[in-house]
């Protein structure tokens, strides 16, 4: 297990942070509905929709989690202007799941889905970074239910929200359609550098065609 990485303060940490953003020095918890309940045995995760063999990949949560682990480092920005600098997740990386279950050649997003119908769309690229992650530990330790445990998909450089807690699976699609904040007036892309927070300041080419 990686080890928790030294953190950057003071004007250093905040020389870092997005436009409108502030220093967190905890770890806030945000989320929309009750916090669910994990049960193992019910647990899976897919990868569906356009994939490269037309067919769903599915694996237990003993399955999922025997897969390759890794860390990265990355920020975590709240689109309610909170910034946490320089965490360590440890999970599967999103490019794992790409290799090991491709999606098909006509792929140019995906729809990441959890409990209770909650949904986030990303470009295939935003995606497929190198740091996008699956995660299942911060700085070395499990994460906490309320904090997505027992998967949460983290994409440092887009706001947190495009990174749902409790993971159940990624949907490979061959257009763009919002996910469950997008339909809700925020950003369809979600690039805190540009302050990309609400849908009224979509610009021609960031949100689904109509």
């Amino acid at each position: 297990m990686g080890q928790p990485v030294e953190r950057e303060s003071g004007e250093a940490a905040r020389s870092e942070l997005p436009p409108g953003q502030r220093l967190q020095r905890g770890w806030p918890v945000t989320h929309y509905g009750p916090v669910p309940k994990f049960r193992p045995e019910r647990w899976e995760f897919r990868v569906f929709g356009a994939t490269a063999d037309n067919e769903k990949h599915c694996w237990t949560h003993e399955e999922f989690t025997a897969l390759p682990y890794a860390t990265v480092v990355g920020d975590l920005h709240c689109v309610t202007k909170f910034s946490m600098i320089g965490a360590e997740w440890g999970g599967i990386p999103a490019r794992t799941i790409l290799e090991i279950a491709p999606p098909a050649p006509t792929a140019t997003h995906v729809m990441v889905w959890a409990e209770y119908g909650f949904s986030s769309n990303l470009r295939l690229d935003d995606f497929a970074s190198d740091r996008s992650i699956f995660a299942t530990h911060k700085d070395g330790e499990l994460l906490t239910a309320e904090h997505g445990f027992p998967l949460r998909l983290v994409v440092p450089h887009l706001y947190a929200w495009k990174g749902p807690k409790w993971v159940r699976g990624v949907e490979y699609m061959t257009a763009d359609r919002r996910g469950f904040w997008e339909e809700r007036g925020y950003h369809n892309v979600g690039d805190p550098w540009r302050e990309q927070r609400y849908s009224y300041q979509e610009e021609l080419g960031d949100g689904p065609e109509l």
